[in-house]
């Protein structure tokens, strides 16, 4: 593929997916480090409290220090909050305390960042509608996280918000290509989304000359390896989220020199 020298100085935005770098995911710490490393949008994971507090986590399930099993959704905040659980992912350990999505927001607020909130439940879309209506930050803040089905959901309870159309990987490996992409497609505008984000391994020029076509941009996730990164830069895509945040950034300063 041929790369003209205006692709090359315009780069995707800068993911920084959660527990970017040697932090652990679904802390403040991560929030801190993508907006410190330069990223243009913050990436977390948000659940749901049984009282209805949207917290920072991607599992319901955890293992307390000490031994216990608890859940998120079956426990008041109040009651999480005085909790430390393990953490054993994506290649770090470590302890952490749950924080909520509203701590979040108030860090990403000041920053003129934008914050990418990966909901993990439907029973998130109300609360995180409310932290964001609470905090005045409608122009900060797309969802992600949703599939056909949240899509909708979200469209019906909360159309204000922005959102990304999460690309079914289950469709991408049961039907011929050009159908998914169809599908895809199709989905993302019915449901109101602003864009699509997929796993970067389904990405083709078919796919983003689609999109393109459709005022669809496609969101990348989730790219390491700084060769990866060159090479979706270079077909077009609209955001790449990344852990290795400092070498993607490092990637867009590079190009801009050039």
């Amino acid at each position: 593929m041929t790369v003209s020298a205006a692709q090359r100085k315009s780069f995707p935005l800068v993911t920084a997916h959660t527990g970017c770098m040697e932090t652990l995911d679904n802390t403040l710490e991560s929030v801190r480090r993508g907006i410190e490393l330069g990223a243009d949008v913050i990436e977390e994971d948000v659940r749901v409290t049984r009282d209805g507090v949207a917290v920072l986590a991607h599992d319901d399930l955890w293992p307390a220090v000490g031994g216990e099993q608890i859940r998120i959704s079956q426990m008041d905040f109040a009651e999480l909050r005085k909790l430390e659980v393990e953490v054993d992912h994506a290649g770090k350990k470590g302890i952490i305390s749950f924080r909520t999505l509203e701590e979040m927001l108030e860090i990403i607020k000041p920053s003129g960042k934008i914050a990418n909130l990966d909901l993990k439940t439907d029973e998130a879309i109300n609360a995180a509608a409310a932290v964001v209506d609470k905090l005045g930050m409608l122009e900060q803040v797309f969802l992600s996280g949703c599939e056909v089905d949240r899509a909708r959901e979200a469209e019906q309870r909360q159309p204000k918000l922005r959102k990304l159309l999460n690309a079914d990987v289950k469709l991408f490996t049961s039907i011929p290509y050009e159908q998914a992409v169809s599908q895809t497609c199709q989905d993302a505008l019915e449901t109101s989304c602003f864009g699509i984000n997929i796993y970067h391994e389904f990405i083709t020029p078919a796919l983003l000359e689609r999109a393109q076509a459709l005022e669809l941009p496609v969101y990348a996730w989730t790219v390491n390896d700084t060769k990866l990164m060159e090479l979706y830069a270079d077909m077009g895509v609209a955001s790449i989220t990344a852990r290795n945040v400092e070498a993607l950034v490092g990637l867009r300063m590079k190009r801009r020199q050039t």
